[in-house]
């Protein structure tokens, strides 16, 4: 069995504008977990997080550094559309260099490199109300109001997700999957067009089909959200959350957890910080601080051992726009707590 307490990774994310400096940085510090860096400062509009996976989706047109809803014909850019993922043409669905740098060279680096120490690749897929709630249509309307473009979105990014896994099967090691949902911080908000049961069905659907043996699926949301709607998605394997700023708000939902946990759930805490990170942080603020959320679970019955034996940890965020020196401090801080983790916890 495959012992993950304290492995760490990286959300996403990094703030270099070249590849090979990203991936120094990630093999150095996350060896366990490596990940493919989304560059948005080598290219803010092509590794943007919605239009990086918007290739060959039906209807959308990249304007004026944006990603807009536009189609002479749409219904049969739909069913062209549809015909690919009825056929799981998932090579049609391909993230191509242009867009994701980052991705490539980390597929040549693990070409390259000694895997002994890998337990798993990490690639990752922006989630769909995210993707969604960022493109509007031709009158401005965000589509996240278009049943019609909801569910070909979900069905196309099922399809980005399943190339990157046929890529990197080669390498023969399990794989971590994560679904990047920063919007799901925004349910609850009387503007919010999205409910509880949109996003359980949503990323079931999304879901389905990804999982297997060698396939963990996350979900990352670094913002406070209803986290009992993760713990209902039965694919779902990985709930990444910023444990820096919202572990008070996490830890109101123990026995979701505790059920999560008990069928082989995965807490990833965000320990690190990333927008609040000064520099001064330490060791020993952040494992207090993690014994803090523990704690409050164990006293609310779920078991101690449960959450540490399913522990993950990473920064809190992508840290793609933030100031490139900050990144190296943040991975170090990250490496050196999950090293006091799995010695001492």
């Amino acid at each position: 069995m495959l012992k993950i307490k304290g492995l760490a990774t990286g959300v996403g994310s990094l703030p270099h504008q070249n590849a090979g400096e990203a991936l120094d940085l990630i093999f150095k510090y996350l060896p366990n977990i490596p990940f493919w860096p989304q560059l948005p400062k080598r290219d803010i509009l092509r590794e943007g997080m919605v239009i990086q996976f918007s290739e060959n989706f039906p209807c959308l047109e990249v304007i004026d550094g944006g990603l807009f809803l536009r189609s002479r014909d749409k219904d049969r850019e739909l069913e062209l559309f549809y015909e690919r993922v009825i056929a799981q043409d998932v090579d049609y669905f391909k993230i191509s260099e242009q867009f994701a740098l980052g991705l490539y060279q980390f597929y040549k680096r693990l070409e390259n490199s000694d895997l002994s120490r890998v337990a798993f690749i990490k690639l990752q897929i922006t989630g769909p109300f995210t993707f969604l709630a960022g493109i509007n249509d031709e009158k401005g309307v965000s589509l996240l109001h278009d049943p019609i473009f909801k569910q070909a979105i979900i069905k196309g990014l099922s399809m980005k997700a399943l190339w990157q896994i046929k890529l990197f099967k080669k390498f023969g090691k399990k794989m971590i999957m994560f679904i990047d949902e920063p919007y799901l911080s925004c349910l609850g908000s009387a503007y919010t067009p999205v409910n509880r049961d949109d996003v359980v069905r949503g990323l079931a659907e999304l879901s389905e089909g990804l999982k297997s043996e060698d396939i963990h699926l996350g979900v990352h949301c670094c913002g406070n959200t209803d986290w009992s709607m993760l713990t209902d998605i039965p694919n779902i394997d990985i709930i990444n959350f910023d444990a820096f700023s919202f572990q008070e708000k996490f830890v109101l939902y123990p026995q979701e957890l505790r059920s999560f946990l008990k069928r082989g759930g995965i807490i990833c805490w965000g320990i690190v910080p990333t927008q609040d990170f000064s520099g001064k942080e330490d060791v020993q603020l952040l494992v207090s601080k993690l014994r803090q959320g523990i704690d409050a679970l164990a006293k609310k019955g779920v078991e101690k051992e449960l959450l540490l034996e399913n522990l993950l940890i990473s920064p809190a965020c992508g840290l793609g726009m933030f100031d490139p020196l900050k990144a190296e401090p943040i991975f170090k801080l990250l490496s050196e707590t999950s090293s006091f983790i799995k010695e001492y916890l």
